[in-house]
C-alpha cells in the first residue's frame, strides 16, 4: 500500500480559453492534514472536483487511495467525502434526519445507530430533533461534516469549511478537523485563511497561477525567507501601565 492517499500529476484543466491549472503536481500522505493555499479564482475547487471525480481533467493523472480518478470513479467516490463551501444540509429536516437519510444513500447498515453516534460525536445531541435550519452557522458545518463521515471514508476533501463562519464556529470547525485527523482519517482542506493553514495543516502548498509554487510543513516554508530581523519600536504606555503609574505616584505622595 503506498504511503500516499492522493497523488496528482500534471493535472491541467482550462474552461473555454481560460487555462486553470497548468500542470499540477501534488501528493497528499496518509492520515495527514494538507492545506491547499490559493487566492480565489486560483483553481483549489476545479482541483477538489477533478479529484473527487465532479470534474474530468484535460490532462495529466491523479489518483485517491491508489484508485484512478477517471478510470475508477465509482471506487473513488466510494472511499471519500466532499464538504463543500456551504454546508450542504436539508434545512427541513432535523440533524438526526439528515444523518440518517444520507446513512441511507450509501447502504450503511443501521442508520440510526450511525446517525445517534455522530451526533453524539459533534456534540450535536441536544439540537438532534430540531430542524437543521435552525442551526447556527457553526452548527451546521458540523453536521456537514458529521454527514461527511457516514460511511467512514479515508479521504475527506473540505472546500473551504469556515467561509462564512464567525469566529466561534471557525474553532469549532477547526477542532473537529484535528480530531478527524487524530483518528486516521486523511484531510485535503482548500482555504484562503492562512491562519486556518497555519493551524491544521501538516504540510502546506500554495496554488498560483495555475501551479504549485511551493509545498512544504510550515517551517520548511519559513525558511525560504530570510532570517527575521530585531527592530526596535516606540512602545506606547498601556493604560494599565498608566493607571499603575499613577495610582503609585499618589500613594508616594501620602
Amino acid at each position: 500500500m503506498s504511503d500516499f492517499a492522493v497523488q496528482v500529476k500534471g493535472l491541467r484543466k482550462s474552461f473555454k480559453t481560460t487555462e486553470v491549472l497548468k500542470g499540477v503536481d501534488l501528493e497528499v500522505r496518509r492520515g495527514e492534514i494538507f492545506a491547499l493555499l490559493g487566492s480565489n479564482g486560483a483553481g483549489k475547487t476545479t482541483i477538489v472536483n477533478i479529484l473527487s471525480t465532479l470534474l474530468k481533467s484535460d490532462g495529466g493523472a491523479a489518483s485517491v487511495c491508489g484508485l484512478d480518478v477517471k478510470n475508477q470513479a465509482d471506487k473513488v467516490r466510494q472511499s471519500i467525502s466532499l464538504t463543500g463551501q456551504f454546508a450542504a444540509v436539508d434545512g427541513v429536516l432535523t440533524g438526526r434526519e439528515n444523518l440518517s437519510l444520507i446513512a441511507e444513500l450509501r447502504d450503511v447498515p443501521n442508520p440510526a445507530h450511525i446517525a445517534d453516534s455522530l451526533l453524539e460525536r459533534f456534540f450535536l445531541t441536544d439540537a438532534a430533533n430540531k430542524r437543521a435550519g435552525t442551526y447556527s452557522g457553526g452548527m451546521k458545518r458540523r453536521l456537514d461534516i458529521a454527514m461527511s463521515l457516514v460511511g467512514t471514508p479515508s479521504v475527506i476533501f473540505l472546500d473551504e469549511p469556515t467561509t462564512g463562519l464567525d469566529p466561534e464556529g471557525r474553532l469549532e470547525v477547526w477542532k473537529m478537523v484535528k480530531e478527524l485527523a487524530g483518528g486516521g482519517t486523511t484531510i485535503l482542506l482548500t482555504t484562503q485563511y492562512l491562519e486556518e493553514a497555519e493551524q491544521l495543516a501538516d504540510r502546506i502548498a500554495i496554488l498560483h497561477v495555475g501551479k504549485i509554487i511551493v509545498n512544504g510543513t510550515l517551517a520548511e516554508l519559513k525558511k525560504l525567507f530570510p532570517p527575521a530581523k530585531t527592530e526596535y519600536i516606540e512602545k506606547q504606555p498601556t493604560l494599565e501601565e498608566i493607571f499603575l503609574a499613577i495610582i503609585g505616584k499618589e500613594g508616594a505622595n501620602k
